[in-house]
């Protein structure tokens, strides 16, 4: 009995522990995570020749914008913020994939929405969108959940 006595209070100390930081956490998370929709868009943007200095940032933003919102649509309802996550390296690239991969065709519609009806994007610009945009939100979040659970330790 003793055993699980401290089990009980070692889950409790954790779940305290996650409370206490859950806004920090999520705000992590989602300063990451738009900074990864604002690479995409300035690199789109720089390989298509547009303009992508200090002048155009509300245009770089304005690009980002439909996929971003699609992410933060869809993604806290997949799990993507569920607390703990980010000390679960595997859970969170699992978690991160399934958002995406379900995120993804919300931020095309809304890329369609915002262009009012007239730019339907062509099946490379949307596995584009879909494979490089998964990649860089794997290649920031799988190494914050590795850094945090290893400082956990």
């Amino acid at each position: 009995m003793p055993e699980r006595t401290d089990e009980t209070t070692t889950k409790a100390q954790t779940n305290n522990a996650t409370k206490t930081s859950n806004p920090r956490r999520i705000i992590n998370l989602a300063i990451g995570d738009a900074l990864v929709f604002l690479i995409f868009a300035f690199i789109g943007r720089q390989s298509h020749g547009e303009p992508v200095g200090p002048s155009a940032l509300l245009q770089i933003i304005l690009t980002a914008a439909p996929f971003a919102l699609g992410w933060f649509i869809v993604s806290p309802f997949v799990g993507a913020f569920r607390p703990g996550l980010e000390t679960q390296p595997r859970a969170m690239a699992i978690r991160t994939s399934l958002s995406w991969i379900l995120a993804w065709p919300v931020g095309l519609f809304l890329r369609w929405l915002f262009s009012g009806f007239t730019d339907f994007p062509p099946l490379s610009f949307a596995l584009i969108t879909l494979f490089f945009n998964l990649v860089v939100l794997l290649v920031w979040r799988w190494p914050y959940a590795l850094t945090n659970s290893l400082r956990k330790r």
